[in-house]
């Protein structure tokens, strides 16, 4: 059942709308979190330092938060892979060009494919920046993520790589919220107007949260 219910197109479409889910609910969590370093270098580490303990002494140290990472990578490898399968499959469904153009998409839908694209490369140098430290500036410091922060936004490619990142996670939230509330039965006639109106203040909401930090770093208000 599970490998058929893989292979149809509508299996793929709920995949990608519960992995979606997943990966939302963690990003309204850590963007919470950033806001955090607003309050300064003790408040920020010793947030990052309790992600760490989190569920002790049930959990063993940096176990829920390896349990969390595990779950956030599965989320993550589905979504993608049911997205390139799903673009595969409508590529082979109409491999010439329509010969009447379709309506006008709006900007979120025609850049779903290089935001997320956009996205899956940024996961990768964020954390190869402020988790391992490998590509990080001006010397990482393990235990100390506030300082690690404001180094990386200290330079003008990190603000650079991270803002664009940011503008393509709110176009993707925005038009990926309302296609999962479709694929999951929660629109009508009635209520998509609701949300739509909801996947814009989601949006708006997280690349606001996300772009706060940076911009608190380059003006001086987070040092």
């Amino acid at each position: 059942m599970a490998r058929t219910v893989w292979d149809s197109s509508v299996g793929k479409k709920a995949v990608m709308a519960v992995s979606g889910i997943v990966m939302l609910l963690y990003l309204v969590v850590h963007m919470i979190g950033n806001l955090k370093i607003f309050f300064g270098p003790g408040e920020f580490d010793h947030y990052a330092h309790w992600l760490r303990t989190l569920g002790e002494p049930f959990m063993h140290y940096e176990w829920t938060l390896w349990l969390i990472r595990v779950v956030l990578v599965a989320a993550v490898v589905a979504h993608a892979v049911s997205a390139y399968q799903l673009s595969r499959r409508d590529l082979r469904a109409r491999p010439s060009k329509y010969v009447h153009k379709k309506a006008r998409a709006s900007y979120a839908t025609r850049t779903m494919r290089w935001g997320g694209v956009i996205l899956g490369l940024f996961i990768v140098w964020h954390l190869l920046d402020l988790t391992t430290g490998t590509v990080h500036s001006g010397g990482f410091q393990e235990g100390h993520p506030y300082q690690n922060v404001v180094d990386t936004f200290s330079t003008w490619y990190g603000n650079v790589v991270y803002l664009v990142a940011m503008l393509a996670l709110g176009l993707h939230v925005r038009h990926g919220f309302f296609s999962a509330a479709q694929t999951l039965g929660a629109g009508s006639r009635t209520r998509n107007r609701a949300l739509r109106a909801v996947a814009d203040v989601l949006a708006l909401l997280l690349t606001a949260g996300f772009v706060a930090v940076p911009v608190g770093v380059m003006t001086g208000v987070v040092s």
